[in-house]
Formats: structure tokens, C-alpha cells, sequence
């Protein structure tokens, strides 16, 4: 079973993401969503997702912060992390970067690339 978890404060994005790859749970992908750092933290030790679309200002540990404990502290470089912004700034991606993000982009986004995202990765 394939693992997709979604990371933003705003329910709405939350939402977009998850009608956008709900035929991908036809196809054996669970999908998580929380609207934090910390409980994503917690999803990603529990649940050990192969993608996570983690935006960068959320609640209780930023994306940033989420994305190195993933790659440093958990060493989890499995795990095809792609992150989700407002903040469009050439210095924003350079810190996704070199944080371990996978993929960077910027909202508002077209959820047909998201979709080409997950069945990439996910290889389905």
C-alpha cells in the first residue's frame, strides 16, 4: 500500500489536494492530511508515507523544520517530499533544497500537477 500524507493549515489547500488524488485510492494509496508540523511529524514516523506535500508556513514546527528532521534527524530519504508555498522567493526554494526537499512549488498550483506528482512517485 502507497502512503501520500498532505501538510497545510489552510483546510481548503487540505481539501483541493485530497479531491485531486482521491482516485489513487482506488489504486491502494491511503492518504493523510494535518494542518501542523508536529502531527506531521508523527504521521510520517508512524505511517512512513513514500510522498508528502508539506507546506512551508504551518502551525507548531514549520515546513522547513518538518523537512530537515525527515532527512537529518529520521533519515528518512525515502520519503519524495515536495514543497507547497505562497512564498514563491528564489531563496525559499534554495532553502527547500538544501533541507532535502525533492520539489518545489508555489500556490496557487494546478492540481492536474499534483496528480502527475503522486503517480510518479508512487509509480502507478
Amino acid at each position: 500500500m502507497s502512503k501520500i500524507l498532505i501538510v497545510d493549515d489552510e483546510a481548503f489547500i487540505r481539501l483541493l489536494i485530497e479531491q485531486t488524488l482521491e482516485d489513487l485510492e482506488d489504486k491502494n494509496v491511503q492518504i493523510f492530511s494535518t494542518d501542523n508540523g508536529e502531527d506531521a511529524l508523527k504521521i510520517i514516523q508512524d505511517e512512513k508515507p513514500q510522498l508528502v506535500f508539506l507546506d512551508i508556513m504551518i502551525p507548531r514546527m514549520s515546513g522547513y523544520d518538518v523537512c530537515k528532521t525527515i532527512r537529518l534527524d529520521l533519515k528518512m530519504l525515502d520519503v519524495y517530499i515536495v514543497m507547497l508555498t505562497a512564498k514563491g522567493q528564489e531563496a525559499d526554494k534554495m532553502l527547500s533544497e538544501e533541507l532535502g526537499a525533492n520539489l518545489f512549488i508555489t500556490k496557487p498550483f494546478d492540481p492536474d500537477e499534483i496528480l502527475s506528482i503522486a503517480e510518479k512517485v508512487l509509480d502507478i
